[in-house]
């Protein structure tokens, strides 16, 4: 188990590399396939043995081989957040998320992994450069509707509950594009406005509500600690991406505990 564990965790590091390729790349409007990495200062093509996923840049001490300049602390910490994240599944989230029925003993969890990778992808984009990529969210939308789908048809799922998702991440978007209207723009981006939606089909009915709910008081706790701090004034935005993802997987996680104490405080 330890040996395979180092070895998704390798992988994961490998697999972390290029989602900081395919961030970076698409938020500039760049091809993630075609061309190799290149220095983001001196635009000097990175030679491969520069480029070992984590190992080169703590053997380069964080600066590049030919100006110098510093390199983004971004890189590395996505490469090790999805190393971890195919050691966490592979330990925990695999068993959690494992159903008996064929084919979904491997489809499952396969299912949760690729959600994890799309929600670090969406994360971390608007983290960096305040842009959910239109391909994380296409593919996180046709990964929670097929997901949905595949259930119902499997009879896993009452279709009244597929009824309920898929009405729930719609009335999101839309509540989410009246916020984003009435605010002109300021209170959320487009971005968001699109990510709520495959994170309503994701985390389904009622988590979304949860989800939103936590995003909420985590953006609003981080913004004051900003403006206390100096980081930020009254009246400037921050990425409400981030939160949207850290308030999804809490409520995968959860939301029956939360609703189940909400409930009680109302009887």
């Amino acid at each position: 188990m330890l040996s395979f564990s180092l070895f998704l965790f390798l992988f994961g590091l490998i697999i972390g590399s290029f989602l900081g390729v395919i961030i970076d790349r698409s938020v500039h409007g760049d091809s993630f396939i075609y061309g190799r990495s290149k220095c983001p200062k001196c635009r000097k093509t990175i030679r491969w043995y520069d480029n070992i996923p984590l190992i080169s840049f703590f053997l380069l001490r964080g600066r590049c081989r030919n100006c110098g300049k510093q390199i983004s602390w971004s890189y590395p910490v996505i490469e090790g957040m999805t190393g971890a994240l195919f050691v966490w599944w592979y330990v925990i989230g695999a068993a959690v998320f494992k159903l008996s029925t064929q084919p979904f003993t491997i489809l499952q969890p396969a299912f949760w992994l690729l959600v994890g990778i799309g929600f670090l992808v969406v994360f971390f984009a608007d983290f960096l450069y305040g842009i959910i990529p239109n391909g994380a969210v296409y593919g996180l939308t046709a990964l929670g509707i097929a997901y949905r789908l595949a259930l119902t048809g499997m009879s896993i799922m009452r279709p009244i509950d597929l009824l309920f998702s898929l009405l729930a991440a719609m009335a999101m978007t839309v509540f989410f594009l009246f916020l984003w209207w009435i605010t002109k723009k300021r209170g959320l981006g487009l971005g968001d406005v699109k990510f709520v939606l495959p994170l309503g089909l994701i985390v389904g009915w009622p988590a979304i509500l949860v989800a939103v709910f936590l995003a909420d008081i985590l953006g609003a706790v981080t913004g004051l600690l900003l403006i206390a701090g100096g980081k930020k004034k009254f009246g400037q935005t921050i990425p409400f991406g981030p939160f949207l993802v850290l308030g999804g997987v809490l409520a995968l996680l959860f939301s029956d505990h939360i609703v189940q104490w909400y409930v009680s405080l109302l009887t």
